[in-house]
C-alpha cells in the first residue's frame, strides 16, 4: 500500500453496508479524497443513507462490494460480523495487499482471521460515538475518538490505522487486542447506564408531577457530567457524598413506595458512591459506613 507523505494514498473503498456507521464512514473517508466505489444495503433506511452520504455510489451485494477495493469497511452489527468476515472468505473476495477494517466495539482484530489468511492488512477502527446516521455526523466525527487494534507487533498496520482516522479528522486511541472486550464493556456500562440513569430521573419527576422534567434536570446533569470529567471524584456531591443519613434513608422510603426496582438500582449506585466518596477523602470511614449501614436493603 502506498503511503505518500506519511497518509495512505487515494483507496478504492467499498463500504458493508451503508448502516449508520457505514454510511458516515465511508462520507468521511469519502471527504478525506478517497474513492467510495460501492455499498451494500437492503433496508429502506440503508438505500435511503446511501443516497443521502454517499450520492452516486452504487448498491451492489456485500462480495461485489469487497471483491476488487483497496479497502473493505465491514459496518455491521457486533454478531453479525464473524459470519459475514467468513462468508466473504469462502466467496474469494479478499486478496494480498488490501486493507480490512471493521468497526465493532466489541472485537479486536482476531474476528478478521480467515481474511488475513488471504494476505489482508486487518484492523479495528471502532468510533467513540454514537450515530444518528445523518450528514452532521460526519462534521460530529471532528470532536471524537476513534478506538484502533492493529496485529500486536505491526508498526505498519498501526500506523496505516492512526492515519486513516486522522484523515477522518478524528483522534486515534490505540486499544490493544487483549483489552478489547473491557474498552467496550467500560464504554457500555458509561454510556448505555447514563441514558438509563437520566430516564429513570425525568421518569421519577414526570411520576411527581414535576415538569417538565427534562428542562429541569438539563443543566443539573450537564454540569455533573463537565464536573466528573474535569474534577473526578471531586466533583460527588449529595446526602450520600456528605453522609447524611437522613436524607438517604427518606429517598429509600420514598422510592421503595414508588418504584422497588429502580429502589435496587439507587441502592447498588449509592453503594458505589459511598466507596468512591471514602476513597477520595471525602467521606470519613465512620460516616462511610453509616451510609452502607442505611442502605442495607430491609428485605
Amino acid at each position: 500500500m502506498g503511503m505518500a507523505a506519511g497518509r495512505p494514498a487515494r483507496l478504492a473503498v467499498g463500504v458493508v453496508s451503508a448502516g449508520r456507521v457505514g454510511a458516515v464512514l465511508g462520507a468521511a473517508l469519502a471527504a478525506a479524497g478517497h474513492h467510495v466505489v460501492a455499498t451494500s444495503g437492503v433496508s429502506r433506511e440503508s438505500v435511503r443513507r446511501a443516497e443521502s452520504l454517499l450520492p452516486d455510489v452504487p448498491l451492489k451485494s456485500p462480495d461485489d462490494v469487497v471483491a476488487g477495493v483497496d479497502l473493505a469497511l465491514l459496518a455491521v452489527p457486533d454478531d453479525a460480523l464473524p459470519g459475514l468476515v467468513r462468508g466473504l472468505a469462502a466467496a474469494g473476495c479478499f486478496r494480498p495487499g488490501q486493507i480490512v477494517v471493521h468497526t465493532s466495539g466489541a472485537h479486536g482484530v482476531g474476528v478478521l482471521a480467515p481474511a488475513v489468511e488471504y494476505g489482508v492488512l486487518p484492523l479495528a477502527l471502532h468510533p467513540v460515538l454514537t450515530f444518528t446516521g445523518r450528514v452532521e455526523d460526519v462534521a460530529r466525527l471532528a470532536g471524537a475518538s476513534i478506538g484502533v487494534t492493529a496485529t500486536e507487533g505491526d508498526e505498519v498496520g498501526w500506523s496505516v490505522g492512526e492515519a486513516l482516522v486522522v484523515e477522518m479528522g478524528a483522534e486515534p486511541v490505540r486499544v490493544p487486542e487483549g483489552v478489547r472486550p473491557l474498552y467496550h464493556a467500560a464504554l457500555a456500562h458509561g454510556a448505555n447506564h447514563l441514558v438509563t440513569l437520566v430516564r429513570d430521573c425525568a421518569d421519577l419527576l414526570d411520576r411527581a408531577g414535576v415538569r417538565p422534567a427534562e428542562r429541569l434536570i438539563a443543566p443539573l446533569l450537564s454540569a455533573a457530567l463537565d464536573n466528573a470529567l474535569r474534577h473526578g471524584d471531586r466533583a460527588l456531591t449529595g446526602p450520600v457524598a456528605r453522609g447524611d443519613t437522613g436524607t438517604v434513608a427518606v429517598h429509600l422510603r420514598e422510592l421503595d413506595a414508588a418504584d422497588p426496582d429502580l429502589a435496587r438500582t439507587y441502592r447498588a449506585l449509592a453503594a458505589r458512591t459511598a466507596h468512591r466518596a471514602q476513597a477520595a477523602g471525602l467521606l470519613p470511614d465512620h460516616a462511610a459506613q453509616d451510609v452502607l449501614r442505611t442502605l442495607e436493603d430491609p428485605q
